[in-house]
């Protein structure tokens, strides 16, 4: 510590001696490790694959280029241009028939009173798997593209053992929450959840 000191001491004489200032250099850090073309290449890999970790993006840079960088670097790299690692949005895929149809029943029922929406129950159902799923998995994608369909994935399937939940609402009103331990076959819906 001592000899690390003095030698930063030394300095400052020697510079004061020779131009008669001692205030610091500028200076910019460390020099980046990787080249702007480098850069790119990580920006264009990571918007082909977007479910690519840093990992692999640091992988593949190193087998491409030969320049080894630290996962940070990768997160740095990416964020000076925009991408950033989310979750994708779960959603279930719908074809062109199917937003067709769910528009015209929204313009059909637009004008719709209290009375008339107080007959219309809403129901919906979630499963919950008893499988691991960390859902970890993350995409490269800039802000405000979350909804476009490349950074969407279609919803699990959930095969194995799980729990079924199901719930219904109405005009001021809610049905109890259904938990079936069994597949959802309809003779169920209509005999347990219905009834």
């Amino acid at each position: 510590m001592f000899a690390t000191t003095e030698s930063v001491i030394s300095r400052l004489w020697q510079r004061f001696q020779d131009d008669g200032n001692v205030s610091r250099c500028y200076s910019t850090g460390r020099p980046r490790v990787t080249t702007p073309n480098e850069g790119r290449y990580l920006a264009v890999t990571a918007k082909r694959n977007r479910r690519s970790t840093a990992s692999d993006l640091s992988r593949q840079l190193s087998s491409a280029t030969g320049t080894t960088v630290s996962r940070q670097t990768v997160y740095r790299r990416l964020g000076h241009i925009g991408l950033y690692a989310r979750r994708p949005v779960r959603c279930v895929p719908l074809t062109a028939t199917h937003c067709r149809l769910r528009l015209a029943w929204s313009r059909e029922h637009a004008l719709w009173t209290p009375q008339q929406w107080s007959c219309v129950m809403f129901s919906d159902e979630s499963r919950f798997s008893l499988q691991s799923d960390s859902r970890r998995t993350f995409i490269w994608r800039a802000p405000g593209t979350r909804y476009h369909q490349e950074n969407t994935i279609e919803r699990h399937r959930y095969g194995g053992a799980g729990w079924l939940v199901w719930g219904g609402i109405i005009l001021g009103s809610r049905t109890d929450l259904h938990v079936q331990s069994v597949t959802m076959a309809g003779h169920i819906y209509r005999d347990v959840i219905l009834e």
